[in-house]
């Protein structure tokens, strides 16, 4: 049985999923998990391979989507993004990892939904 927290999390993922297919990328794997992390999507478009983080809020309370991700969530997708490229040598070399944030108010209806490119990065 899945929670609500849990049903917020799939359908922000479905809408990412969405606007990634939407905007040229083919969605290679999604909730690629290992010990340290996940990635909510692996997508790739040309020769960029990108790891997306989504976000979704639904009302205020907890602040808005963009601002979900900190220093450790940011460690532990970096961790999960490089253990996904040694699974898959035969990527091609150009990775970036972004954050598809989705607001909804409260009744569930999308307020807003951003794509933030190099959201996270090495360093």
């Amino acid at each position: 049985m899945t929670t609500p927290r849990q049903q917020l999390g799939t359908f922000g993922e479905r809408v990412a999923k969405a606007h990634l297919e939407s905007n040229g990328y083919r969605v290679l794997e999604t909730n690629f998990r290992v010990r340290e992390g996940e990635v909510d999507i692996v997508a790739q478009r040309d020769d960029l391979v990108v790891f997306v983080e989504v976000k979704t809020r639904r009302g205020d309370a907890m602040g808005s989507a963009v601002e979900a991700i900190d220093w450790r969530k940011a460690q532990r997708l970096l961790v999960a993004a490089e253990a996904y490229d040694q699974q898959h040598p035969g990527l091609p070399p150009d990775r970036r990892i972004d954050l598809i944030a989705i607001d909804l108010d409260a009744d569930g209806v999308l307020v807003s939904l951003q794509h933030i490119e190099s959201a996270v990065e090495e360093g």
